[in-house]
């Protein structure tokens, strides 16, 4: 089978690309170039495709002897991922920039090109397996990456490979070690890779400029003026810009985003509880939205944020009644359901949340 390896020049595409090399198939490597001015050099586990990142993956695409190349999607993840980004500050939502990019690019435009060049798969360093076809969570849970991958279809997983899914973490770097891979020790990135300097809102600041506003408290009582709703997400508790905690003497949150009023809503912890949610433009990863209400586990986040729930799809709309409340959703994020099985690590598919 001839396999296009995107490869981060990060150990775990790296060691995902060797596992490929040794299965028998005909690997070609590619560095996606997704920045228009690539920094020279990381900074520790801050931000990623920088040269010395391109650099990496090809000194490991040639210890592999693959052919390698560095593909340039700058415009397309600029448009796709980092300009939606900004827009859905702007309005008032918290969205997920990894899940839009494996949504649009990795698995969009790379698999489109891959399959035009006459590659039958994709892989990646994603911690996630395929069993016939079905998404489901890595062994690793801590580093489980399912999450992201929810928004894929049945066609994109059709033509994917995730290679070190059934292994932890640590293993990948001992095997990286034991290849001799110079990345085995390289620190894995956690901040959004287009910000290296980890300061969201200064990022947003500079890109939607300053949109004044209130923040008020449940009473409507102003407390306090702000620049622009893009410097706030739901539950958010610092930063806010009040003085000091609530009458009851207990922290303030965001509760509330009104991006067209500029308005601010805090409150307590107790007014974080939601207990149902709202989906658009749901995907399945089997391809058929499920028949009637299903039991399931709903995630809202990355790592973390699940619940036992029911949902049922009508009209191209997911509805999800919360069998135990989560704290701090916000409309842009994505909910991605799992089957509610025995292992329950089985993706029945996504929607990006509206209320």
């Amino acid at each position: 089978m001839r396999v296009l390896v995107a490869m981060s020049g990060g150990v775990d595409s790296s060691v995902a690309a060797a596992r490929m090399v040794d299965a028998g198939h005909d690997v070609v490597g590619v560095h996606l170039a997704l920045s228009t001015a690539p920094g020279t050099l990381r900074t520790g586990s801050r931000g990623c495709c920088s040269k010395e990142d391109a650099g990496d993956a090809r000194r490991v695409a040639d210890i592999l002897e693959i052919p390698f190349y560095v593909w340039d999607f700058a415009d397309r993840f600029k448009e796709d991922v980092i300009d939606d980004f900004v827009e859905s500050y702007a309005r008032g939502e918290t969205p997920n920039p990894c899940v839009r990019c494996n949504e649009k690019i990795k698995f969009s435009a790379l698999s489109a090109r891959a399959l035009a060049l006459g590659f039958d798969a994709v892989a990646t360093g994603h911690y996630a397996r395929l069993e016939d076809g079905r998404l489901r969570r890595a062994v690793d849970a801590d580093k489980d990456q399912s999450y992201v991958l929810g928004v894929l279809t049945a066609e994109q997983l059709s033509h994917a490979l995730f290679p070190i899914g059934d292994t932890p973490k640590p293993q990948i770097r001992q095997e990286a070690a034991d290849r001799g891979l110079a990345v085995a020790d390289k620190p894995d990135s956690h901040d959004i890779c287009f910000i290296p300097s980890g300061d969201t809102r200064a990022f947003l600041g500079a890109r939607i400029g300053i949109r004044p506003g209130a923040v008020v408290d449940a009473g409507g009582t102003k407390l306090a003026e702000h620049d622009g709703v893009h410097g706030f997400t739901i539950g958010q508790r610092k930063g806010l810009g009040i003085a000091g905690p609530g009458p009851d003497g207990l922290p303030r949150y965001v509760t509330g985003i009104d991006a067209e009023t500029g308005t601010v809503h805090v409150g307590g912890a107790e007014d974080l509880e939601i207990h149902a949610l709202t989906g658009e433009r749901p995907v399945f990863t089997s391809g058929t939205a499920p028949e009637g209400p299903v039991e399931c586990l709903v995630q809202v986040r990355a790592h973390g944020g699940l619940a036992d729930a029911v949902a049922e799809v009508r009209d191209g709309v997911v509805d999800v009644q919360l069998r135990t409340p989560l704290r701090g959703v916000a409309p842009g994020q994505t909910m991605v359901l799992y089957r509610r099985d025995p292992d329950g690590d089985e993706v029945i598919g996504s929607a990006t949340i509206v209320r």
